[in-house]
């Protein structure tokens, strides 16, 4: 994301500028290298690595290596870190620090039943006096500004948002990041931008307003209500990045959609390799095409591709198809397709 030389920053976390509004949330194996690198350019003001577990940081594996990677194009970045033990979130975040990311966060939201079943994540939640603890030990190892990312409880008859916000607030924390849902609601109804609104209203530190997110009026609309900070934007950037440039999906040209699609699949293959960035790149295919006509067709056959040729050919085949389907009408808006064409969306963090 460029910006100019004189510009002022939109807020702080901490000591580090922030400038801009909205910031793509981390997500378990959507939040990688190339896809935060094409939001920062469409418009995300930081980036966040996936979150990630600190006995893992204490491991030697290749994969837990890859998450903690960035590029220094996505700077401001924060590593997130997942934890129950001050001990070994200590030994974590000294690890995760000798990368020299920007920020460091705590991940108290995370619903996953591999996470909070196992004392982490949005589990914390229903253990406040821990937070606290957890917190503090961080801030005091931290050299860079420490944030935390929370839900609002763990079910209805424990939303214990405000009493977790100021302990953060308390034990040090540069920022929050409010998800408006409880854990027991994983991803499904409503999210609560009225309790994001009290928690801004609660504390002084930065708050970023998340959940149900996925148009520009649905921006405008969590920023009023809730006087957030910043916006945090998860599955709703999925398969459209141009949400970060305030853009709605079935605005953005046919064919601009399919180069972003491209230059995106040709980011994974370099940072991957061909075999698994193409794998990887399916999951997100999916998603751009998402209220095309023709999309349900098209589908399956992107979700077997194994090559970057396979790709762009279907790719390039289906642009040629809606250009002598339409008489021009490839390079308008995308039209919005009669099939059932429902979001299919990821289970992990962010939304």
């Amino acid at each position: 994301m460029h910006r100019p030389e004189d510009a002022a920053p939109t807020f702080s976390i901490g000591t580090v500028p922030i400038y801009g509004d909205l910031i793509l949330a981390p997500m378990a194996g959507y939040s990688d290298v190339p896809f935060r690198l094409l939001c920062r350019e469409m418009g995300s003001a930081l980036s966040y690595t996936p979150c990630i577990p600190d006995d893992a940081l204490a491991a030697r594996g290749h994969h837990h290596e890859r998450l903690l990677d960035f590029r220094e194009e996505e700077r401001p970045v924060a590593i997130q870190l997942l934890a129950k033990e001050e001990e070994r979130l200590v030994r974590a975040a000294q690890k995760a620090l000798q990368r020299r990311p920007d920020i460091l966060d705590l991940n108290l939201g995370c619903p996953a039943r591999r996470v909070a079943g196992g004392g982490r994540g949005a589990a914390l939640l229903c253990n406040p006096p821990l937070i606290g603890r957890l917190v503090s030990a961080l801030v005091k190892v931290s050299a860079v500004p420490v944030t935390a990312k929370i839900r609002l409880g763990w079910d209805e008859t424990s939303r214990n948002y405000l009493e977790v916000a100021r302990i953060l607030e308390e034990s040090g924390v540069s920022a929050i990041a409010v998800h408006g849902r409880t854990r027991s609601q994983a991803f499904r109804g409503r999210a609560d931008w009225e309790a994001i609104a009290e928690v801004k209203a609660a504390v002084r530190v930065p708050v970023f307003a998340n959940g149900d997110v996925r148009t520009p009026e649905d921006i405008a609309a969590i920023r009023r209500v809730t006087g957030c900070d910043a916006v945090m934007i998860g599955r709703g950037a999925i398969g459209n990045p141009w949400i970060f440039q305030r853009r709605a999906l079935d605005e953005v040209p046919f064919e601009e959609r399919l180069a972003v699609m491209e230059r995106h699949l040709r980011m994974m293959v370099d940072y991957y390799g061909e075999r698994l960035g193409v794998i990887l790149f399916r999951k997100y295919a999916v998603h751009y095409v998402r209220g095309l006509e023709g999309a349900s067709a098209l589908r399956p056959r992107l979700v077997t591709a194994s090559a970057v040729s396979q790709v762009l050919e279907i790719l390039r085949g289906w642009r040629a198809d809606e250009r002598s389907a339409g008489d021009g009408r490839g390079t308008s808006a995308c039209a919005i397709g009669t099939e059932d064409d429902r979001d299919v969306y990821p289970t992990g963090e962010g939304d």
